[in-house]
């Protein structure tokens, strides 16, 4: 790829996040990414907190963003179908619209798509001490469940599946079908990934985890949803 022609979509499924939106947007807005065109494409998934007054006023004071709204809420998996059709970057990389992900954190694994290092980029939450502490609750064990089950059933060794943090090459994604609606979304994407033999490489990243009455959404009823699809996909498509 020539970095002169790339451009990098950053895909933010939105849902209820009126208190950490902005910062987000200008977090990210501040960074870097490896010296490429930034598209952010916003899909709020039928918010009621206040957030889509928030993105209403972006639609005017950014005009370049891409906004997009689902008349209801249909999970986070269904979002990012939505962003990934129309993202058009040569890249493709994906932030939650909370603050537990530090957009600082993403230009090195960005760096390994531009420099043709892998097809597949995670930034893992698990090879960092500091990040591991972060993690409520059982979540931390839920996560590293999932990662060896995926290992396991995908004779792989990555460390973190569930990570939100994933970059792309946009041919990569694009001509994967994605089923999933919810948070299901990380291990079935994983999956596609895996068997279509993709080039995967890691890096670690931070993490600030929130607590339920944070906002945080996923459940153990999620984990359950992941497994599920960790062994339905390793079968079929």
């Amino acid at each position: 790829m020539s970095k002169a022609s790339q451009k990098i979509s950053l895909l933010i499924p939105v849902y209820n996040e009126v208190d950490s939106l902005e910062t987000l947007l200008e977090r990210v807005e501040s960074v870097d990414f490896c010296g490429l065109e930034k598209e952010l494409v916003i899909v709020d998934d039928g918010s009621e907190d206040g957030t889509r007054d928030i993105l209403r006023g972006l639609e005017t004071t950014k005009p370049d963003y891409r906004i997009i709204y689902h008349t209801q809420n249909m999970g986070k998996g269904a979002a990012l179908r939505t962003a990934i059709d129309v993202a058009s970057g040569d890249i493709v990389a994906i932030q939650d619209a909370d603050l537990e992900y530090n957009p600082s954190d993403y230009p090195p694994l960005v760096r390994m798509i531009v420099e043709d290092e892998a097809d597949v980029v995670y930034g893992s939450r698990l090879t960092n001490g500091d990040a591991r502490d972060s993690f409520a609750g059982l979540h931390y064990l839920g996560n590293k469940l999932l990662t060896l089950v995926t290992n396991v059933l995908y004779q792989t060794h990555i460390t973190d599946m569930e990570t939100c943090y994933k970059v792309f090459r946009a041919d990569v994604i694009k001509n994967i079908k994605i089923r999933s609606n919810r948070f299901d979304f990380e291990p079935e994407i994983t999956a596609k990934v895996l068997k279509k033999k993709c080039r995967i490489a890691e890096a670690p990243i931070s993490y600030q985890g929130r607590d339920f009455h944070e906002g945080k959404k996923i459940t153990w009823v999620d984990g359950l949803w992941a497994l599920k699809a960790l062994i339905k996909f390793r079968f079929t498509d």
